[in-house]
């Protein structure tokens, strides 16, 4: 079985956990749009689908799961950050549906229980990622990874369950 995770936010990321214990981490797929003074990224949906379409080709639909981190509104979120989230979340949604892909949404909760054992702080999902993965630690190396190692933590939640 290959598991994939889907950490679904704009600065988020797929990762793949195959049989033999390989890893391969993508970035979201997105475009950076400059609006004014600022920049910001917005989701590219055909190429999110082209990814999981390689993805699945590559192993076969049968022997993939995919777990996606179910998402929802948080306080003290603004109203756009909170929209662009659920976006990314139908998007992958949506995909996933599309493409027939064995799937099981799973809250932050519930994979951070199992994995973090009581880490905490913002970064410490990229720093558990590290851990367990230490082969792989270059791929997880600065701040802005947080996506990545959620994505990855994700799949291994996702692997460790059996799904």
């Amino acid at each position: 079985m290959i598991y994939l995770g889907i950490d679904p936010g704009i600065t988020g990321a797929v990762a793949i956990i195959t049989k033999k214990g390989k890893i391969k981490i993508f970035d979201t797929p997105v475009i950076k749009i400059k609006k004014g003074k600022s920049n910001r990224n917005e989701y590219l949906p055909v190429e999110m689908s082209n990814l999981i379409k390689r993805i699945v080709n590559k192993y076969g639909v049968q022997k993939c799961h995919l777990a996606i981190e179910k998402v929802h509104s948080m306080p003290k979120q603004g109203v756009a950050s909170t929209f662009s989230f659920g976006r990314g979340y139908g998007i992958w949604l949506g995909i996933i549906a599309a493409l027939n892909i064995s799937s099981s949404d799973i809250t932050p909760q519930e994979w951070k229980k199992e994995i973090m054992k009581g880490m905490s702080d913002k970064d410490s999902a990229r720093i558990r990622a590290q851990q367990l993965f230490p082969k792989y630690a270059n791929l997880l190396s600065l701040k802005k990874h947080i996506g990545r190692a959620d994505s990855l933590l994700i799949a291994e939640y996702a692997r460790r369950k059996g799904f």
